[in-house]
């Protein structure tokens, strides 16, 4: 083999040895970034129910039969005009780095009312096992909190999500809407959502692609070396 191949071949080995080592490393840092975001959250129903109106721990082991008709009769009572965002608070670890609040859940609802006063003003359910808050906006809600007398609440996410349901359908009937909770299907789910997830895949896929361009642009000196005519 003549020496430029040989050169040729090293040169294609060391390029794509390289690009594994930095596809590996990219995301390495990716899933460390996504690891330390969890844990340096502040206040995860914040982030939640500035996209959505229905925070929900993500191990809070809730039947997905239930999560979805909760999640259904809180729109059902927006169609009607009654907006309400709802936060199922089963555990400390739930309020991230604002564990202070644990089993203070009035104190919690106004606090995380004020988080989001920015996208979003309008009344916010927070349940705990120690029992119910309710926040609208700064107003006096002693109406509210009477409507909300007497709703069970105990350890354990699903039973907080059935207290949940309850305490939406008193607070909308006090307002004017009688709702009913309506059967859900669950949602199919066909694979991740996080963006790190897909961040990673991306940039896998892109490296991917790099090393494969790497390849044939060494591949024509290969085959440039062994195809010359012998004279």
């Amino acid at each position: 083999m003549p020496d430029s191949t040989r050169t040729s071949n090293r040169c294609w080995r060391a390029n794509v040895l390289r690009l594994l080592a930095l596809s590996t490393a990219v995301i390495a840092v990716a899933l460390a970034f996504s690891a330390s975001q969890a844990q340096a959250d502040g206040d995860p129903a914040s982030d939640v129910l500035a996209l959505q109106p229905l925070f929900l721990p993500q191990d809070a082991r809730v039947p997905a039969s239930q999560q979805a008709e909760l999640g259904a009769l809180i729109k059902a009572a927006e169609s009607s005009g009654y907006q309400i965002h709802v936060a199922v608070i089963a555990s400390p670890a739930d309020l991230g780095s604002i564990t202070a609040l644990w089993g203070q859940p009035q104190s919690y609802a106004e606090f995380l009312g004020q988080e989001l006063s920015l996208l979003y003003r309008g009344p916010l359910l927070v349940i705990m096992p120690a029992g119910v808050g309710v926040y609208d906006s700064g107003r006096v809600l002693a109406a509210d909190r009477s409507t909300l007398a007497g709703i069970r609440t105990s350890s354990g996410a699903p039973a907080l999500a059935t207290a949940a349901a309850a305490a939406v359908q008193r607070l909308a009937a006090a307002s004017g809407h009688t709702l009913t909770v309506p059967n859900a299907t669950p949602p199919t789910v066909s694979g991740s959502s996080h963006p790190v997830v897909w961040i990673v895949f991306v940039l896998g896929a892109a490296l991917v692609v790099l090393a494969w361009t790497a390849s044939l642009r060494a591949r024509p000196l290969q085959l440039r070396g062994k195809s010359r005519p012998s004279v």
